[in-house]
């Protein structure tokens, strides 16, 4: 890995840990366009620096966070199923999916086709949500979250993009759907991150190291823009774009690699 790596990659991640995209998804083939080559270091810079991302969640939402235990019940309760399915899967996620390009490409696709689906019948649906807070939530449907949640585990299935569509089809707005993704993301990569780490029981170099905290870094100062720009997005805008995206982008990289 040269200099310019974990700051392009660190950019990749706060741009896309939000959008319903995957993040993971797109630092695995942007690693691949740069010729890093796949090691477990590799594996780990690419949970590592979403903590980076995670952390502009906090800065944004602190007040949410420090003052709003309701919210706080309904966000751990969904980190419940994720956290026991992560931790049963963590060995099969990083020998056998992390890095596969092929599966980030066809995840992608299928995603992108399910996301323009999900829209239209949304659309054509019409119906009102029945919640507009993720405080509003109820623990069932918190659970139900929680539960979609974990099919991220396959790269390129987007850890957002599961929470929007289960969220919307159970009842919840634009807003809070985003919102709980945003909040379920703290819990949810901070175990992720942990569990690696100690796993990888800190085997890295000092240079290693160093590039850790650039791409976290960066990650963090690109998303607390992205942050703030999807929150007004979402307000008039579908998410059929991202759809359109995943396809397109899958179809791209599929020709590249075949």
């Amino acid at each position: 890995m040269h200099f310019l790596d974990p700051i392009i990659l660190g950019i990749v991640e706060g741009i896309t840990e939000f959008l319903p995209i995957s993040s993971t998804g797109h630092l695995i083939l942007t690693s691949k366009l740069l010729g890093v080559p796949v090691s477990e270091f590799l594996k780990s810079f690419e949970i590592f620096i979403q903590l980076g991302a995670i952390l502009a969640v906090v800065v944004y939402y602190r007040k949410t966070i420090f003052t709003s235990i309701e919210t706080w019940k309904k966000v751990l309760t969904a980190f419940i199923p994720t956290a026991l399915i992560g931790f049963v899967l963590y060995k099969l996620v990083k020998s056998v999916l992390l890095g596969n390009a092929m599966v980030v490409v066809y995840s992608l696709i299928i995603g992108g086709i399910i996301l323009i689906a999900f829209e239209m019948w949304q659309k054509r649906r019409g119906s009102i949500p029945r919640f507009t807070s993720v405080a509003e939530v109820p623990y069932r449907i918190a659970i139900y979250l929680g539960i979609a949640q974990t099919l991220a585990v396959i790269p390129g299935v987007s850890r957002s993009g599961t929470t929007i569509v289960a969220g919307q089809s159970l009842g919840l707005s634009r807003k809070a759907v985003v919102e709980f993704s945003f909040l379920l993301a703290i819990p949810t990569m901070l175990a992720a991150t942990t569990l690696d780490m100690l796993k990888s029981s800190w085997m890295f170099t000092g240079q290693e190291i160093f590039f850790l905290f650039v791409g976290f870094i960066v990650s963090f100062g690109v998303a607390l823009v992205v942050i703030k720009w999807l929150l007004s997005y979402i307000e008039k805008n579908s998410f059929i774009i991202f759809g359109v995206y995943r396809i397109l982008i899958g179809l791209l990289f599929l020709r590249i690699f075949l």
